[in-house]
């Protein structure tokens, strides 16, 4: 055990394992999915306020016709000599979420099977007022706490894109939103861009006048063809996920669009692909007298924290201070993580355990949940502790 370790820890002693429970199962049923979360922004008022934050919210949602915008909310530490610490992740889920009903079988979280779970990512909002409660009630030093609250996340990061950072008073911190068991921490994040293809042809009837068409799906079937798509080498994927166009079955197709997406934990190989991907729908659409519009739309950016980094060790001691296994790791998956840290706040993913998410089969176990709770009450702990002695 390290010097910064702790051997006992109050606070985590405090944590109330049913009434974590009963808090994730109520946060669960909230129907919020994205741009509509003000039902969740509403309930989260009122709990963190008896909790003794301050709370502030951005006008994020004003660019995406959202109902409410991030929340950040501020609690004062017993020891204002330490840094803030700061807890993220997000509000919304995807749908359906109307009519939710967790089911609790075998230690595990459901739902009835007619709706998402939603412990993407309910089980960090649960898990954090649970931790702070347990922070306040047991009266342990602590520095201060700050949470970080997004919307519209799932679909593609919106609400951390369109944040005020200027109202994030701390620089460092976690974000609990991987499906990994808790005890996964995540250093390397990829960076990730849309490609976006407009391939012309021209359109004719198949019957009048075949002869004056040119099909722009044979033209983006050449392209695709010599893609190289799927995983290119251990750092990079590449996936085309759209293919739209089309009038009628009579008609031979005048436009297509092909649309798809590459991530890469290297910045210069996401470059390499999607100019690939763009040079092979260029060169189909020479050879067969079409042509091509292409538009890249960058999604964010990559992080890569040290393993030596003060946000690393703290982890890998609340973890053991748990009785947790640590383990680093790395993924093209994207998060909050990203934007955040390409905004000026260092944070790392970690593990809490959700399951098949955004499907009827989206799950936790209450180990991960009841962990969630005490990682975040050991990380506010083996914070102080190692800035105390610093």
């Amino acid at each position: 055990m390290s010097k910064n370790q702790l051997s006992t820890s109050t606070a985590v002693e405090q944590v109330n394992e049913e009434r974590l429970l009963n808090l994730f199962l109520d946060l669960a049923k909230i129907n919020g999915p994205s741009m509509k979360e003000q039902p969740v922004a509403d309930y989260l008022v009122k709990a963190l306020t008896e909790l003794g934050f301050t709370l502030e919210f951005d006008n994020a949602h004003k660019n995406f016709n959202g109902e409410v915008g991030n929340l950040i909310a501020w609690k004062e530490g017993t020891d204002s000599s330490i840094p803030p610490l700061f807890f993220s992740t997000h509000m919304d889920t995807v749908l359906p979420t109307e009519k939710l009903q967790p089911v609790i079988k075998d230690g595990v979280i459901y739902s009835d099977g007619t709706t998402i779970l939603g412990a993407d990512d309910r089980a960090a909002l649960a898990a954090y007022l649970e931790g702070v409660r347990a922070i306040t009630e047991s009266g342990v030093p602590h520095g201060p706490i700050e949470l970080i609250l997004t919307v519209n996340e799932q679909p593609g990061l919106i609400g951390a894109t369109y944040m005020d950072y200027s109202k994030a008073k701390s620089k460092v911190g976690y974000i609990f939103d991987s499906s990994g068991d808790v005890g996964q921490i995540i250093l390397k994040g990829p960076y990730s861009s849309r490609i976006w293809m407009e391939v012309q042809g021209k359109a004719a009837h198949i019957a009048l006048n075949a002869e004056e068409g040119n099909s722009a799906f044979l033209i983006a079937a050449e392209g695709l063809l010599n893609m190289k798509l799927g995983t290119i080498d251990e750092e990079t994927l590449a996936n085309i996920g759209i293919l739209e166009g089309g009038e009628l079955t009579s008609i031979i197709p005048g436009s297509v669009t092909v649309a798809g997406e590459v991530r890469s934990f290297s910045k210069e190989k996401l470059e390499l692909q999607l100019k690939h991907m763009e040079e092979a729908m260029q060169k189909a659409a020479e050879n067969n007298g079409g042509t091509v519009h292409i538009r890249i739309e960058k999604k964010y950016s990559g992080f890569d924290i040290p393993k030596d980094h003060v946000l690393t060790k703290t982890v890998e001691s609340a973890s053991l201070n748990i009785n947790v296994k640590p383990y680093l790791t790395e993924t093209l998956g994207g998060a909050d993580t990203n934007v955040l840290n390409e905004n000026g706040l260092t944070c790392l993913t970690l593990g809490n355990g959700f399951q098949n998410i955004h499907s009827f089969r989206e799950c936790i176990s209450i180990e991960n949940l009841i962990n969630t709770g005490k990682l975040t009450v050991a990380l506010i702990e083996q914070w102080y502790e190692t800035h105390k002695q610093a």
